[in-house]
């Protein structure tokens, strides 16, 4: 059995060919940054929904990483009722080419 390397784009999402890539990466971000403001305040997952205006089974469910039936919208509010201050910069890119999203998390 030969082992192959290949190179990945930056997106594992792509690589692995599912749908809407971008999308799953940036929103992955979001979770990223949420579960990092929940064990920064020191917060159960309880406490956490409870701030989010959630249950605690729906905020377990996208901490794990199922992302799917939460929306872009809905992570920024609940970032938002955890105290973060969520900007949104659009920077114009020269061409046609699409850029995908980033996020960047900057703590106090």
């Amino acid at each position: 059995m030969e082992n192959k390397i290949h190179a990945g784009s930056g997106n594992v999402f792509a690589d692995l060919g599912l749908p809407e890539p971008d999308e799953r990466a940036y929103k992955a971000d979001l979770v990223m940054i949420l579960e990092n403001m929940i064990e920064r305040r020191g917060l159960t997952q309880v406490a956490a929904a409870r701030l989010c205006g959630t249950d605690q089974g729906t905020l377990s469910n996208v901490l794990r990483g199922r992302i799917g039936r939460v929306s872009t919208d809905r992570l920024i509010r609940w970032l938002g009722r955890l105290g973060g201050n969520v900007v949104i910069t659009v920077d114009e890119t020269p061409g046609e080419a699409p850029t995908p999203v980033s996020v960047r998390f900057c703590p106090a």
